[in-house]
C-alpha cells in the first residue's frame, strides 16, 4: 500500500511544488495539504496519515510550529511519522526534534526536496519507525560539540596551557619550573589560576590536579 501523507507548508509555491513532486512517486499518496499549525493538527486527527511532511516555520508564529507539531504527535498520534523541512541547517531545532526520541522522525533541509529519491527515502524510513537527519546538520552538530568541548580549556592563557600539559605529563612543580624556565612560585600562580578557570577551586590540591589532568585529556588536543 502507498504511504499516506499530509503536507504542511505555508508557502503556496513551495506547497504546490512539493505536492507535484510527490505525485511522481506511486508509493506515496498525498491525502491532504495544510497552511498552518492548526490545520496540520486537524488534518492528522481527520486522516490519520502514515507520515506528515511539515515546514519548520508556519503560522501563527513562524517560529517552530513544525517541531511543536512533531512533539505533540508523539502523544496524540504516535504511529504517525514526521519529516520536518527547514530552509537552514539549524542544529538546535534538530536537537529539539529528536530529544523525545528519534523513532519516526526526520530533519531535512529544503534543498533536498528537489531530489525526489532523497525525500521518498526519508518518508519511507520514518514510516518504518526509523530516523533521518540531514548530513549538513550532522556536520554542524559535530562542529558545535567540538567547540563546546574545547571551550573550557580555551579559558587558559598559552602559558597556563603549557603548565597544564606538563602536569598531565606527570611533572611536579619543580620539574615544570625547570622545563619552562620559570620559578616555582610562578608555577604555583599559574596552577592556582588554572584551578580557578576550570572551576576546580573547592577541592584539595591533589584532587584538583587530577581533575585538571582529566579535563586536559578529555578535551585537549
Amino acid at each position: 500500500m502507498a504511504i499516506r501523507l499530509v503536507l504542511a507548508e505555508d508557502s503556496y509555491i513551495m506547497r504546490e511544488g512539493i505536492s507535484s513532486l510527490l505525485e511522481l512517486d506511486d508509493s506515496l499518496d498525498l491525502i491532504a495539504t495544510c497552511e498552518n499549525y492548526d490545520e496540520l493538527i486537524a488534518a492528522v486527527d481527520t486522516h490519520s496519515p502514515d507520515v506528515v511532511i511539515t515546514d519548520i516555520r508556519m503560522p501563527p508564529t513562524q517560529t517552530d510550529e513544525g517541531i511543536r507539531a512533531a512533539n505533540l504527535l508523539r502523544d496524540t498520534s504516535p504511529e504517525t511519522g514526521v519529516v520536518v523541512l527547514s530552509q537552514y541547517a539549524e542544529p538546535e531545532y534538530a536537537l529539539h526534534l529528536f530529544e523525545g526520541g528519534s523513532e519516526g522522525r526526520a530533519y531535512l533541509l529544503k534543498e533536498r526536496v528537489a531530489d525526489l529519491r532523497q525525500l521518498s527515502d526519508a518518508i519511507a524510513e520514518v514510516a518504518r519507525g526509523g530516523s533521518v537527519i540531514d548530513p549538513k546538520v550532522v556536520d554542524l552538530l559535530v562542529k558545535t560539540r567540538r567547540e563546546h568541548q574545547s571551550s573550557v580549556l580555551d579559558r587558559l592563557t598559552d602559558r597556563e596551557a603549557e603548565v597544564l600539559a606538563e602536569i598531565a605529563g606527570g611533572r611536579n612543580n619543580a620539574g615544570i619550573a625547570d622545563v619552562l624556565y620559570i620559578s616555582e612560585r610562578a608555577v604555583e600562580k599559574h596552577i592556582n589560576s588554572i584551578f580557578t578557570k576550570l572551576d576546580l577551586s573547592h577541592s584539595e590540591d591533589t584532587n584538583r590536579r587530577v581533575k585538571a589532568v582529566l579535563l586536559y585529556l578529555a578535551e585537549g588536543p
